[in-house]
């Protein structure tokens, strides 16, 4: 069985990778889609879809990068011809892994399964809070995995977001 999570993931955390593992116990394949992947950086998304993609990539164990493929969704202003243009860009799946409420009445309206994410931690573990952390010097390495961390001090993320 194949399924699809969709996340902007600013910055990939152990959040995220928790909700691969889940969709990962679930389907033999997961296609990870990163959302809003036609957006400028700003202070909302403040790394492209390559970047985001490379952070998830040096995130996770060669098992879970045998049964992902990433793709780049880019943002829509109207619903509809959002769920059509995932359908064009995205291998047949028959299950959603979402929480946003939009996205779950999308796919359940076109007939297919939606799985909620167990959040763990949500108040910690969100994009938001993390960008957060950074740019005001508090700890935030723990919140996210290595390869994300190594990422973020590589491209001095603080900078960046400071300037954003």
């Amino acid at each position: 069985m194949k399924g699809l999570l969709i996340g902007r993931f600013q910055p990939f955390h152990l959040g995220h990778l928790e909700a691969l593992q889940f969709a990962l116990s679930k389907v033999d394949k997961l296609f990870v889609g990163l959302g809003s992947s036609n957006k400028p950086l700003g202070e909302e998304n403040p790394f492209s879809a390559e970047e985001r993609e490379k952070m998830i990539i040096s995130s996770i164990d060669a098992t879970i990068r045998n049964k992902i493929e990433i793709y780049f969704i880019p943002d829509f202003d109207d619903h509809q011809k959002w769920v059509k243009h995932i359908e064009t860009i995205i291998p047949k799946f028959e299950i959603v892994f979402t929480n946003d409420e939009m996205t779950q009445f999308l796919f359940s309206k076109k007939g297919i399964k939606v799985v909620t994410i167990p959040f763990t931690k949500r108040d910690i573990l969100s994009g938001t809070n993390i960008r957060g952390l950074i740019l005001s010097d508090q700890p935030w390495e723990d919140l996210v995995p290595d390869g994300t961390k190594n990422f973020l001090n590589e491209t001095n993320a603080k900078h960046r977001l400071k300037n954003l």
